[in-house]
Formats: structure tokens, sequence, C-alpha cells
């Protein structure tokens, strides 16, 4: 049997008197616990020199703070744009060399509607290899 199936078994075997000093410091205690506050989440990272600390901040930041704030959404826009500009590149060059390569090829125009186009692309890439 569990321990407050025991306890509550025994109270209904309990005097008046005892039953009724026990809800009376039950209700008290109940009325005197500490009601733990609410944690609260900071609203603003505040930069320190070189570290960053959260904080609750005011609601007017001014102009500084306001383009503090903006900051490194702009560095991670700019980042991103930037290397979707840089892989677009570098796609573009490796077609590009791909196209020179096989126009500067000794390989008549015919040969690449040959259905044996693919066989002697691999012999070739296995010669050079």
């Amino acid at each position: 049997m569990s321990i407050a199936a025991h306890l509550s078994s025994a109270a209904d075997t309990l005097p008046n008197d005892i039953s009724e000093r026990l809800r009376v410091a039950r209700a008290q205690a109940v009325a005197k616990r500490k009601v733990a506050p609410a944690p609260s989440m900071a609203s603003l990272v505040i930069a320190n020199g070189s570290s960053a600390t959260l904080g609750q901040g005011d609601d007017d930041l001014g102009l500084w703070g306001r383009i503090t704030a903006v900051l490194p959404l702009i560095a991670l826009l700019v980042g991103l744009v930037s290397i979707h500009f840089i892989q677009n590149e570098r796609r573009a060059n490796e077609l590009a060399e791909i196209d020179a390569a096989l126009l500067s090829d000794v390989l008549p125009p015919a040969a690449y509607t040959d259905p044996g186009f693919v066989q002697f692309l691999k012999a070739k890439r296995d010669m050079q290899q």
C-alpha cells in the first residue's frame, strides 16, 4: 500500500480536534507559501566591449540602439547574398570550362549525336587518368 493511501486511511481514525488543527495548519501553510516569480526573458542584448550581455532594456532605444539592433541582420543578409553570387560565379566558370573543352576538341560536330559518344568520353577520361 502506498504512503499516501496509508495516511489517508489513518486520517479517518483521528479525533475531531486533531483533524481540525491539521486542517487549519494546512490552510495557513497554503496561504503563506511563497509564490516563485515567473522567469522573465531578457529583451535586449547589450554590447559591452568585446562581450555581450542580456538585459531588460527600456522601450526607447534611441537611434544608435536601433542601428545596433539591426546591424547583425544586415550583416547576415550581406553574407548570404555574397555567398549566392560567389557560388553562381563558380558554377558559371565550371560550365565555361566544360564548354571550352568540348569546343576545342578535335571531334566533328556529328560525333555529339553518335550513340557511342558516351563510350568515347569514358575512354578518353580513362586514358587521361
